[in-house]
């Protein structure tokens, strides 16, 4: 007893409950006595929740030294609030809160013969954070509406309060139905009058969060003309398309049939004749005609040179001349008909053959 009474830690509280990103100071103030004249040690562990896994030294002051390495989760966030520890606070501050420093710690203080602890409970909240506001439901006079808030932040339990924001006054509708776990506003047989700006309040012990949204209640809306008008412009689009479908089915006839006029006005075409074929015509043609006449006709014949042909000018002319008569006249094709066209000679007043 007389031990225990020699070193005590004044400090009284045991619980704390902060927000993520605060600050927190663990208080463990002690007072030692005379009879205390051993080496000063200030302990702070962390006792894990799980009883089967040993407690973790977060700091340690020693031999007016300190030691803030042990626990690398809190390098850089903690440290002893005095200068001085040995003069009689051993309170550590814990910076950056972090929802993952929640737990037990547990100072503990030593002078030989004396040796005293204390635990404090340390409880990181969450605030609500990125609450957003919606409405599920159709916009319509004497349909039910639910005006929705939820916060994608926040350590439970968390709670929500809905408000209209209105000119002089912050009431809901006399028919809303409001579920605070949830979050949900529901506005039973909405009329017009319910328009308006609504807000959401989103809470937990430690912070708050809101959001807002617009409800405009307008009357139904006339399907049977909105269905209508569907079907008008689908028909529309219809015709349109077989109106185009129409006049390219058109156009490629008439493409077709130009195609097919100048193949038969290619084949009416009679192909040029060869020199060749030309001369041996002239030469039979000479024959076939000597045969037939009389013997008194032979000497002027016999004047003639048959070694002449004729030139390719005189083919040429007279392939103008056949070619103006058949347009002229409409002759039966001669190529068609298996005929050969023959030219007779005929005799000059100077007995010369043309």
């Amino acid at each position: 007893e007389g031990l225990t009474r020699s070193l005590s830690i004044t400090s009284a509280e045991s619980a704390f409950e902060k927000a993520q990103g605060e600050r927190v100071t663990l208080p463990c103030t002690f007072v030692l006595s005379e009879e205390d004249v051993g080496t000063l040690d200030i302990e702070w562990v962390l006792i894990p929740a799980d009883i089967q896994k040993k407690e973790e030294t977060i700091i340690l002051y020693s031999g007016d030294r300190i030691y803030n390495h042990y626990y690398p989760a809190l390098t850089g966030r903690l440290q002893f609030t005095s200068s001085d520890p040995k003069s009689g606070d051993g309170s550590v501050d814990i910076l950056n809160l972090k929802s993952t420093d929640t737990g037990t710690y547990q100072c503990k203080v030593k002078k030989a013969p004396g040796v005293e602890s204390q635990k404090i409970q340390l409880n990181v909240l969450v605030k609500p954070a990125s609450t957003k506001c919606s409405i599920e439901g159709s916009q319509e006079i004497g349909k039910d509406i639910i005006l929705k808030c939820a916060s994608q932040e926040g350590t439970p339990l968390l709670y929500y309060d809905w408000r209209r924001v209105v000119t002089g006054t912050q009431g809901l509708p006399a028919t809303s139905v409001l579920n605070k776990n949830t979050g949900e506003l529901l506005l039973k047989n909405a009329s017009k009058d319910y328009s308006g700006t609504y807000n959401c309040v989103a809470s937990n012990r430690v912070g708050t969060d809101e959001c807002s949204v617009e409800l405009n209640v307008t009357p139904p809306i006339n399907t049977a003309g909105v269905i209508a008008g569907a079907i008008l412009g689908t028909l529309l689009g219809l015709a349109l398309l077989a109106f185009l479908v129409f006049c390219c089915c058109k156009k490629h006839r008439e493409k077709k049939y130009e195609k097919e006029v100048h193949h038969e006005i290619r084949e009416d075409v009679l192909p040029p004749k060869s020199r060749s074929s030309t001369a041996r015509s002239y030469i039979g043609s000479n024959r076939s005609s000597l045969g037939s006449m009389s013997p008194s006709n032979m000497e002027g014949y016999s004047k003639t040179p048959y070694s002449q042909v004729p030139s390719e000018d005189f083919e040429r002319a007279s392939g103008q001349n056949q070619t103006i008569a058949s347009s002229k006249v409409a002759a039966p094709n001669l190529s068609r008909m298996g005929a050969v066209p023959v030219m007779i000679p005929a005799q000059s007043k100077d007995g010369s053959i043309v």
